[in-house]
């Protein structure tokens, strides 16, 4: 069967990966020249299972309110006449009981968690490698407050399949040498064993390219989608600017610009752009950086060790599909790195990004057939689309072909509510 893909994100690429192992002929059709230089192209570099509680939460909407007019906070909420801002805002809103939040989290701790393993019998399979640790991921907290409050979530995924360890300081800096020059101005954490790091471009790219030469994945970069031809309750082609192509079935994987093609068919697909920031530094002293992933809960600043470099991120900003940015946005993140990691690297040598997350307002991706026969989705992974990419792309291929999912479809089906 000819599948098209649209978008070759994380996300995408994985698709047309695991798309092409059950022997469909595969084509991607993305934007940029080439894989992963939109959403996927510096991220935090998390695969983090233990970051799998919903955004959506009675005490993110306190901050979502107060994001409205407080610009320092991590989420920024800057209001526009955008009317799909206020209508997924007001989905959002209605997700942010206990209940909801509890319900959308199983079903992405149940995704990251089969994602992760994915990841790995992927990089086993292909031998590609990414810049990837796989020593845990450390969640702490700055106050004794934040970590008795800041743990019952963690507790939660505990119990829900997350192996966790609740960590004072002296075990903290145990399990991170790298911190402990500032052991006293951190209260303690969780200590997350299986969750990873690596770096998504660099699984993208290498994963293209094998896809490409390996599997016959045929890649169309600097094409840029218009819209879909349909006949009756099927998509007969997709138009593109170097033409119509022609499919048996359609994946749309485009991020943010998920939603903007689904609307256009009638597809209820309300995902919407979050911006988030990065820095990327190289450690100029490798022994004063981090040994493993992390996250300043207190600051909501995670970063991650990639080979001799080091990733940092920050914000939830709603301001739609602006990508711009100045160096003063990136000044929160710059501090706290100088703050945990004293030495270790020079703020001068620092690459700025800022990128567009995919959110929807459970939190969780949807996949399936969405109106048409043929038209599949696989988008919406917000925060977590490297966590969940090759997951996604394996129980998207199960859906596909027919298949009985190796993970429970429950919650993340397209139309169906967790």
């Amino acid at each position: 069967m000819k599948v098209l893909v649209l978008g070759a994100g994380v996300v995408g690429t994985a698709a047309a990966y695991y798309l092409a192992k059950d022997g469909h002929e595969v084509t991607v059709i993305e934007r940029h020249e080439a894989a992963a230089r939109g959403t996927s192209q510096s991220n935090a570099g998390l695969v983090s299972p233990g970051d799998a509680t919903a955004w959506a939460s009675p005490s993110a909407l306190k901050t979502f309110l107060r994001g409205l007019w407080n610009h320092e906070l991590g989420i920024k909420v800057r209001p526009s006449l955008d009317p799909y801002f206020y209508a997924w805002s007001l989905r959002f809103l209605r997700e942010c009981t206990v209940a909801r939040m509890r319900a959308n989290t199983q079903v992405k701790l149940r995704l990251a968690l089969y994602s992760r393993d994915c990841i790995n019998a992927l990089s086993e399979t292909t031998g590609i490698h990414y810049d990837e640790r796989k020593r845990g991921i450390l969640y702490f907290f700055r106050t004794q407050k934040s970590l008795d409050t800041g743990t019952d979530n963690y507790r939660y995924l505990g119990e829900h399949g997350l192996p966790i360890e609740i960590v004072g300081r002296d075990r903290l800096v145990e399990l991170e040498p790298g911190l402990a020059g500032v052991k006293e101005k951190i209260a303690g954490g969780v200590y997350s064993p299986i969750d990873q790091t690596g770096d998504s471009k660099q699984l993208a790219d290498k994963l293209a390219a094998h896809a490409a030469e390996k599997l016959g994945v045929k890649f169309l970069f600097g094409t840029t989608v218009q819209g879909l031809d349909i006949e009756g309750d099927r998509v007969r082609a997709v138009m593109t600017s170097a033409g119509p192509v022609t499919t048996d079935a359609v994946v749309i994987s485009m991020g943010p610009e998920s939603g903007l093609l689904g609307r256009r068919y009638g597809i209820d697909l309300p995902v919407y752009p979050v911006k988030g920031y990065t820095v990327t530094v190289p450690l100029e002293d490798e022994s004063k950086g981090p040994t493993m992933g992390g996250a300043d809960e207190d600051r909501l600043i995670g970063y991650s060790r990639l080979g001799n470099r080091l990733r940092m991120s920050s914000t939830a900003e709603f301001t739609g599909f602006d990508r711009s940015f100045k160096p003063r946005d990136f000044n929160s993140i710059l501090n706290t790195g100088k703050d945990l990691f004293p030495g270790a690297f020079d703020e001068k040598k620092a690459l700025f990004w800022a990128g567009l997350r995919p959110m929807m307002p459970n939190s969780v991706p949807v996949f399936g057939q969405a109106k048409y026969r043929n038209l599949y989705l696989d988008t919406g992974h917000g925060h977590l689309g490297w966590t969940m990419a090759c997951g996604s792309g394996k129980f998207l291929s199960d859906l596909v072909a027919g298949r009985k999912p190796e993970i429970d479809p429950q919650g993340l089906l397209y139309g169906a509510a967790p």
